[in-house]
């Protein structure tokens, strides 16, 4: 089974996958592809434009092999925002969606005290565009109401 884990920054969704997935499932995570990638003493949130791009591509090759081997594997996704594109890819191959949301002021809590003070657009285009201006924490939600 594919799970895509979807939220806004800081949202908790890696803390769900710890959660839920075990030692045999394949977990694609941006971030830890980011982290894989850099030097000792790189920082954890934050990676520059290249290390991004380069994780960026990492992870579409992650998705195409591990998708390919569903019948053996379940696979748990991170992606915070995917596009339209990316969503129905996901309803094609049969995906759960799980979005994670402890709710906007916990979100921009969790944020100004551990991430980059980027992030914050990301949070707020997150809730505009995702959560259609508005905030209810949620724990899952079915493929078909996304």
């Amino acid at each position: 089974m594919l799970y895509v884990i979807t939220g806004p920054p800081a949202g908790g969704k890696s803390s769900y996958v710890a959660a839920h997935a075990t030692a045999r499932d394949i977990v694609i995570d941006l971030d830890r592809i980011a982290t894989a990638l850099t030097g000792p003493g790189a920082p954890q949130w934050n990676q520059g434009v290249v290390v991004q791009r380069v994780a960026q591509r990492a992870r579409f090759a992650a998705i195409d092999e591990a998708v390919k081997h569903l019948d053996d594997v379940d696979v748990y996704l991170i992606h915070t925002m995917p596009s339209p594109q990316a969503r129905a890819r996901y309803r094609r191959l049969g995906a759960r969606i799980v979005v994670v949301d402890p709710g906007e002021d916990v979100v921009r809590e969790r944020v100004r005290a551990m991430r980059a003070e980027a992030m914050d657009r990301v949070v707020t285009r997150w809730y505009r565009d995702y959560r259609k201006g508005g905030s209810h924490p949620v724990t899952t939600q079915s493929s078909r109401d996304w």
